[in-house]
């Protein structure tokens, strides 16, 4: 019987110590990808209040209410990044999230807007754009349903940013 214990503790205590690697490991890609995140600057397209001056960090990635005007497309809002189930990334997997940053499309085949800079992301290693994913799948859910997209002949509903060609901008003051 003390045998059986023994040999019972002993691989429980190995169980243990492998569930705390495989933690760790999950853990650093966590930290990882949140490192990755901010260095990117997604924060800035994707959170509450930032493009306004006025970031509102206890809703983090959980979608900007300012859109991008883009001539002949339309309007469009950084999306909720958090994991809510409706209207963040909750029912994507780590896969689906990489594909969408990596190749521009997500899911259910929309192609992201031009203003999302995924031809950039397209070369980050794997690595680090599991870690990205992993990332955004740890964050708590925030239910922050964005405005649009709306196409090019709708009326948006929030305040707008436009991205206008150089030869349609007004020459700044001096």
């Amino acid at each position: 019987m003390k045998l059986l214990n023994a040999t019972i503790m002993a691989a429980t205590v190995l169980a243990s110590g492998a569930l705390a690697s495989v933690q760790g490991a999950l853990g650093q890609d966590v930290q990882r990808g949140k490192y990755l995140v901010s260095f990117a600057g997604c924060i800035d397209c994707h959170t509450p209040g930032y493009l306004l001056g006025k970031p509102d960090m206890s809703r983090l990635l959980s979608g900007s209410e300012v859109g991008f005007e883009i001539p002949a497309l339309g309007v469009f809002h950084g999306p909720n990044l958090t994991s809510d189930e409706e209207s963040g990334l909750g029912s994507w997997s780590e896969q689906q999230i990489v594909t969408a940053f990596t190749t521009g499309v997500r899911p259910d085949g929309r192609v992201l807007a031009p203003i999302m800079p995924w031809k950039l992301l397209a070369n980050l290693t794997a690595e680090d754009a599991r870690s990205i994913a992993a990332y955004l799948k740890s964050l708590p859910p925030i239910k922050n349903k964005v405005p649009g997209p709306f196409g090019p002949t709708e009326k948006p509903t929030s305040f707008v940013m436009k991205v206008v060609p150089p030869d349609n901008a007004a020459p700044a003051k001096q």
